[in-house]
């Protein structure tokens, strides 16, 4: 383990050399997640979708093909063509993970980590090709679908540097200190999160006139490559030297196995990545129900539900730096029922109380709060409970599955809140939150 600190919290993990050096790797390789997606985006309202629906006949072939009616505004053909980028972007965070967690064990971290976003740098630089005109299908130029298949291998490259990045932070940050740097990790991720797709595109648009007035064209490229580029610059400054280990003599899906073996036989592994796979699942349900929140806000409306996640971002990056603070002696087992009976009492009072803007400001950052009470201790666990050689498997799998809990819920929950209503829905997600709050035991001292 590399560096030393006496001091506790915050100040204590980012005294440690290594672990800076990792936490800056990860804002550049989040930030460029997040500006990827904006990109892409940016890309198909500048190139393929201009102006009415009519004026795309190219959109209308597409929709035809699909079985889907022809969007009736711009904003809806740009949300179309998108989501074949959410999908290309969504398919290897839910098949990958796990493959991806053993190979991540295999190969060195660092090396695992570099050499992901030095190829991520390194795809995105054919954004611009997909520009230049050539053959169609389905309606639509090759550049469309080179943009879909681009986003799948980046997609690809992501699910091995996540459970390498996890597993990495164990072997830099002292075991009394894991829980700050667990808090600094989520904090970042939701800033990241805020700041990408809030900033991403005046960003974008900023680079492109730039450079455009010194007669270069297409600055808009240059910022993916840089971010992914300095985070592999930074986290390849890491001195941490692992041990080399001898060729596997296993299969992928035998090492799989060991790691699913984990879960079996350590409790409270199983128990903090149940914990996980709830919090997600109950925070991608509020993704839906936000749009049906903001929409009884007469001041926000429906297209304005962004404000309220950010909110609850917010919320969880202030927990995420209260428990880093102030977390370290308190039982986690406590802070787990705590954050679940926030979670279940915020969502109560969103349905009683939907309508005021203040209250349900406030309610989505309490429940962000909530979020980070149980988030944080239960990933700290994981990391302190599972075996070294074990810990890519492991959290490969974990990406799995957080990557499942994240999708089901987007697809049931406006099917849901149609037939029975908003508050049906937030009160039976309250309840199951209690639930988990009370199998915690929390009147129990340990």
């Amino acid at each position: 383990m590399s560096g030393s600190s006496h001091a506790t919290g915050l100040q204590g993990v980012l005294a440690l050399p290594d672990f800076r050096r990792l936490w800056l790797g990860q804002i550049l390789s989040q930030l460029a997640d997040k500006f990827y997606i904006v990109l892409m985006v940016f890309l198909i309202a500048q190139t393929w979708v201009r102006g009415t629906p009519e004026a795309n006949p190219a959109l209308a072939e597409a929709a035809s093909a699909i079985r889907l009616d022809l969007p009736e505004t711009r904003a809806q053909m740009i949300t179309l063509l998108a989501t074949g980028i959410y999908v290309a972007n969504t398919i290897p965070a839910m098949v990958l993970g796990t493959v991806a967690g053993v190979w991540a064990d295999r190969w060195p971290k660092r090396a695992v980590m570099v050499a992901s976003n030095a190829l991520r740098a390194g795809l995105v630089l054919l954004a611009p090709f997909c520009l230049v005109q050539g053959p169609e299908w389905l309606g639509l130029s090759w550049g469309y679908w080179g943009l879909v298949l681009m986003t799948f291998l980046e997609s690809v490259l992501t699910q091995f540097f996540a459970p390498a990045e996890q597993a990495a932070i164990p072997q830099l940050v002292p075991s009394d200190q894991l829980l700050a740097a667990n808090s600094l990790y989520q904090a970042t991720s939701m800033a990241a999160t805020i700041v990408g797709f809030a900033l991403g595109d005046p960003i974008l648009r900023l680079l492109h006139l730039a450079l455009q007035r010194i007669g270069i064209d297409g600055g808009e490229f240059l910022l993916l490559p840089f971010c992914y580029g300095m985070a592999a610059v930074a986290i390849s400054r890491i001195r941490w030297q692992e041990e080399p280990r001898p060729p596997s003599r296993t299969s992928v899906w035998q090492e799989i196995g060991e790691g699913v073996q984990v879960l079996r036989e350590r409790p409270r592994v199983r128990s903090a990545m149940v914990q996980l796979v709830l919090l997600y699942s109950l925070l991608a349900a509020l993704y839906v129900l936000a749009i049906s929140l903001a929409s009884a806000i007469p001041r926000l409306g429906p297209t304005q539900f962004g404000t309220l996640l950010a909110m609850s971002g917010l919320g969880l990056a202030i927990g995420a730096l209260a428990v880093a603070q102030l977390g370290q002696g308190l039982n986690r087992r406590h802070l787990a029922a705590t954050g679940l009976g926030t979670i279940a009492w915020s969502l109560v009072l969103l349905g009683q109380l939907r309508g005021n803007l203040v209250f349900t400001l406030l309610l989505c950052a309490v429940l962000g709060v909530g979020s980070a009470l149980l988030a944080i201790p239960a990933q700290t666990t994981i990391q302190e409970e599972t075996p070294e050689e074990l810990r890519g498997k492991v959290f490969g799998l974990q990406n799995n599955l957080i990557n499942i809990a994240l999708s089901l819920p987007l697809v049931l929950a406006g099917t849901v809140v149609s037939r029975y209503g908003l508050l049906p829905v937030l009160w039976g997600l309250a309840a199951v939150a209690l639930i988990a709050a009370l199998l915690e035991r929390p009147w129990q001292r340990c």
